[in-house]
C-alpha cells in the first residue's frame, strides 16, 4: 500500500517530517482527536499499482476497519491489566442488602434473597457484578424482572423496584446490595476483563440509542476539552479511575469510527460493503464529495461541542 502520510491529531499540521527514503510524511496536527493514515487513491483514482483503489475490495474492507479494530482491542488489552491488578473481583451473587436512612430496602422488598445469583436483568444476561449494576443503572427508572439461581434452580423475581438517584438532569436506578467477592483466579481475571469489556461496550453503544432518543441532553456531550477535564478528575480520584477512562475513551473511539456515517471508517465501509454487494465501487469523486461534507459537519459539531465545554469550565 502506498502511504502518503501517518498523523497524529488532525487540523492544521504543527510538525511534519518527510522521509528521504519513502517519501512518506510523519505529521503533528492540532487537534488532539485522533489520527489518520493517508493513503495513496483513498479518495481519488490513482494509476499506482498500490493504490488504495487498486486493492480488492475485501482487503480494503479489512484495511477501514482495522483502526476502529484496534482502538478496541488495545481497550479490552488495557482493561485486562487492569483487572489483574485488582485486589476484589465482585461477583454477581448477593451478599447483603442495604436499606436507605427509613430502613427499606427496595431489592429484599422486591423478594430478592441473600445467595441469589443475578444472571440476567430484564433478559439482559449479567455474569459479574458491572453487567447487573450497569443494567439496573439504565433500566431500573421501571420494575424490572430479575433472574436468579436460588437453590441451584434458576427463577424469575418479576416486578423489582430499585432506587433512583439524578446525575445531570438524567435519573438512574441504584443496587441497594452488596455483592460477594470471587476468589482470584487466571479463570475468573479473564472472565472479568471480557464481561467488563463487552458491558463497556455496550454501554457506549446504548448511550448513543439513549442520546437520540433525548434521554441525555447536550450536557453530556464531550469533546477534547470535555474528556481532558474529565481524565484530570480521573486522576485525582487515582490511578485506577484513570486507567478505566481511558479504556472508555479507547472503546468509544472504535464504536463510532464505525458508524456508518460520512467521513468516518464505517462511513467508507458502507461504500465497499456496496461495491461487494454490486460488482463495482460507487464513483470516487462522489464518494470523496459525500466524506467532505461528513467531515465539514463533523468539525462544526466539534466545534460546538467544544465551546460547550469552555463554557462549563467558567
Amino acid at each position: 500500500m502506498t502511504i502518503r502520510e501517518f498523523s497524529i491529531g488532525m487540523g492544521p499540521k504543527l510538525l511534519t517530517r518527510v522521509s528521504k527514503k519513502t517519501g512518506i510524511s510523519y505529521s503533528l496536527r492540532a487537534l488532539p482527536i485522533g489520527g489518520f493514515v493517508a493513503m495513496e487513491g483513498e479518495d481519488e483514482d490513482s494509476e499506482d499499482k498500490n493504490a488504495f483503489r487498486s486493492k480488492p475490495v475485501w482487503q480494503r474492507i479489512i484495511i477501514t476497519a482495522a483502526g476502529a479494530a484496534m482502538n478496541i482491542l488495545v481497550g479490552m488489552l488495557v482493561m485486562l491489566i487492569l483487572v489483574s491488578t485488582m485486589k476484589i473481583l465482585p461477583s454477581n451473587e448477593i451478599g447483603a442488602f442495604v436499606p436507605d436512612e427509613n430502613g427499606v430496602c427496595y431489592a429484599e422488598a422486591g423478594g430478592l434473597e441473600i445467595g441469589d445469583k443475578i444472571v440476567a436483568v430484564n433478559g439482559s444476561r449479567t455474569h459479574i457484578a458491572n453487567e447487573v449494576v450497569y443494567q439496573i443503572m439504565r433500566n431500573g427508572l421501571n420494575p424490572l424482572d430479575i433472574t436468579v439461581i436460588r437453590n441451584g434452580e434458576k427463577i424469575v423475581v418479576e416486578d423489582v423496584l430499585f432506587p433512583t438517584f439524578t446525575e445531570s438532569g438524567t435519573r438512574f436506578g441504584t443496587v441497594d446490595f452488596k455483592v460477594t467477592p470471587e476468589k482470584i483466579t487466571p479463570g475468573v481475571v479473564l472472565k472479568h476483563a471480557f464481561f467488563r469489556s463487552t458491558s463497556t461496550i455496550r454501554m457506549i453503544w446504548e448511550s448513543l440509542f439513549d442520546l437520540i432518543r433525548g434521554r441525555y441532553g447536550m450536557e453530556s456531550i464531550s469533546g477534547p476539552v470535555g474528556v481532558t477535564k474529565a481524565l484530570g478528575e480521573a486522576a485525582e480520584q487515582g490511578a485506577s479511575d484513570l486507567v478505566y477512562l481511558a479504556v472508555v475513551i479507547s472503546m468509544n473511539l472504535g464504536v463510532m469510527n464505525l458508524l456508518p456515517l460520512p467521513a468516518l471508517d464505517g462511513g467508507r465501509l458502507l461504500f465497499q460493503f456496496i461495491e461487494l454487494i454490486r460488482g463495482k465501487p460507487v464513483r470516487a469523486e462522489f464518494e470523496g464529495y459525500v466524506h467532505f461534507a461528513g467531515l465539514v459537519v463533523l468539525m462544526i459539531l466539534m466545534a460546538v461541542v467544544a465551546v460547550k465545554d469552555v463554557i462549563s469550565l467558567l
